[in-house]
């Protein structure tokens, strides 16, 4: 009886072992294609700021970061429009969960650091002191590159998935320490490019990202097939 009863609460936990791993596959499909667009997106916008400011000098165009969550979520709908959706579970629960997470502090913080920024440019201006400005004024970029980097690497160890892992530590920590540093405008000095100091906030957004979420993403989506 008491052998019956451990080879039964073995199988049992085989069972939920091999629930775990399926689930564990079929989410980290969906997250993969989820990564690449999100990717895609953010590197795009990126790319439309540069060249937008570049020819216009109207920074009207950094809006347009504000709609990458209206793009990825239609693009992605239209991707995964034929495809069965991941059936819920544990592991994806932690997914979503984690990702909304990083939602709720990146675009208020993201929201709030503009309307501050400004205050502070305004003031300076008041003043005609701008060292007040250059002082005080937050560095959104670094930041949301952080948290970026902390999301996709909680990611890759739920999932058990070492590209994600490290694609997240390299794209959080690289952006933030590149922003962090200056290293664009010490690059922009020695080779005499000034223009790279305007872009230098899009550039970020558009290299650290590409690694962070569209090389885990691509590597994903194609292990999967």
């Amino acid at each position: 009886m008491e052998e019956t009863m451990n080879l039964t609460a073995e199988r049992s936990l085989e069972i939920i072992t091999e629930q775990i791993e399926r689930s564990r596959k079929s989410v980290s499909q969906d997250v993969g294609m989820t990564l690449l667009i999100s990717g895609f997106c953010i590197v795009g916008v990126a790319i439309i700021v540069i060249i937008g400011t570049l020819l216009t000098n109207n920074w009207l165009f950094y809006l347009l970061y504000m709609l990458i969550p209206v793009f990825g979520w239609a693009i992605e709908r239209y991707v995964k429009r034929n495809k069965p959706k991941a059936p819920a579970s544990i592991i994806g629960n932690m997914v979503d969960k984690t990702w909304q997470t990083f939602g709720i502090f990146v675009v208020p913080f993201f929201v709030l650091s503009i309307l501050f920024n400004n205050l502070m440019l305004h003031d300076a201006l008041l003043f005609d002191n701008m060292q007040i400005f250059f002082q005080n004024r937050i560095e959104p970029v670094r930041i949301i590159l952080l948290m970026m980097g902390m999301a996709v690497t909680i990611n890759g160890y739920i999932l058990k998935n070492r590209w994600m892992v490290w694609c997240g530590i390299i794209g959080g920590l690289g952006g933030f320490f590149w922003e962090a540093f200056h290293v664009t405008q010490t690059l922009a000095c020695w080779f005499d490019m000034s223009v790279l100091n305007a872009i230098t906030p899009n550039l970020l957004m558009a290299i650290f990202p590409f690694i962070g979420l569209t090389l885990p993403g691509w590597m994903i989506v194609k292990h999967q097939k």
